[in-house]
């Protein structure tokens, strides 16, 4: 999202020069908490925060992306129930492993899934094929 004008926090990896940078666009249909959730997700799967990487404390993550600590909070828990985070108190939150790969009928099915519900929707606002496919374009481009 580089050259938006969206808040930016750093996730440390234990230094600041190893920071990576997450973003929260305001004017996204998709919840901040998702928003956040799915970065540090993709973050941990594609090693740019490795295994046992600390996060920054809720409150600060929240100050650093201009959100809500109920937010932030919100998504360590979601990360935490699918393993990827743990907390422990004092000692902060760590990576805790990578996000599991699906398998590929999993893979094919859930993107199916997601296009048939996208044909859907475009069909019942009457928008021709052309244009739906470029609004997907644009969606996947983002």
């Amino acid at each position: 999202m580089a050259g938006l004008a969206t808040p930016a926090g750093r996730l440390a990896c234990d230094s600041l020069r190893d920071a990576v940078i997450v973003t929260v666009d305001p004017k996204s249909p998709t919840p901040p908490f998702e928003q956040l959730r799915i970065s540090i997700r993709r973050l941990v799967a594609t090693g740019a925060l490795p295994l046992g990487s600390r996060l920054p404390t809720v409150r600060q993550l929240a100050k650093d992306l201009r959100i809500a600590p109920g937010t932030v909070a919100r998504a360590f828990r979601e990360l935490e129930l699918e393993g990827i985070i743990e907390t422990r108190g004092r000692h902060g939150t760590r990576v805790k492993s990578a996000p599991a790969v699906p398998r590929r009928a999993e893979v094919d099915r859930r993107i199916r899934d997601a296009a048939d519900a996208y044909a859907a929707v475009a069909a019942e606002l009457c928008i021709d094929p052309v244009t739906a496919l470029d609004h997907a374009r644009h969606a996947l481009n983002r």
